[in-house]
């Protein structure tokens, strides 16, 4: 090393003490920008939403609706056993092609005003095949998803509810899917309200 303890480049010359500097100021500079980016990415409610987005906000109208989880129930599993509680009377089982899919939606009223939660739901895939959800009895399933007002801040399901202290924390869409949808992923939740010209979206895990 010569004298004054500098560091050479392996070209022999000095390395310069301003590069280290402008270096760390150009870090210090792509920092402030992921930081900032992600800042705009928490605060922002967008209408679409990609996959492995459990959790994720979109807003259809003035209210937001949360996806907290989506996947395929087992009819014979003691916890999926309840969220098909409530079926339209002569509703069969599913078929060796076919698979129940629930949807546990989240919801709050970010206006100033009361709002009307959606009950217009429907599922599309890649083939756009449309799927709709099937009605259940809210009086013999808790977690089903209902159409409600909510007062300014307000959130469906509502925090003394079955459905928010339950596993899933939201409130229940239920389909019946062919296997075929496997092939036609990724699914899309389409979101309909009224007034909206095009449906707000959330891609769905299968």
């Amino acid at each position: 090393m010569p004298a004054g303890g500098a560091p050479r480049s392996l070209a022999g010359n000095y390395t310069a003490a301003p590069v280290s500097r402008r270096r760390l100021w150009i870090f210090a500079c792509l920092l402030a920008m992921s930081l900032g980016l992600a800042a705009c990415g928490r605060e922002a409610h967008p209408t679409v939403a990609d996959a492995d987005n459990d959790g994720f906000y979109v807003d259809a109208g003035p209210i937001t609706y949360q996806l907290q989880i989506s996947r395929q129930l087992n009819q014979y599993n003691t916890e999926d056993r309840q969220y098909l509680q409530g079926l339209p009377a002569g509703t069969l089982p599913p078929k060796p092609d076919e698979l129940w899919y629930a949807v546990f939606l989240w919801a709050k009223n970010q206006g100033d005003k009361p709002a009307t939660t959606t009950d217009n739901f429907t599922i599309i895939d890649t083939q756009n095949n449309t799927y709709f959800p099937i009605h259940l009895n809210p009086l013999q399933n808790p977690f089903a998803w209902t159409s409600m007002v909510l007062a300014p801040d307000a959130s469906q399901p509502g925090l003394d509810t079955i459905g928010n202290q339950g596993p899933t924390q939201g409130s229940l869409l239920l389909f019946k899917l062919p296997t075929t949808v496997y092939s036609n992923r990724p699914l899309t939740l389409e979101i309909h309200v009224p007034g909206q010209a095009e449906a707000s979206t959330i891609s769905l895990n299968l």
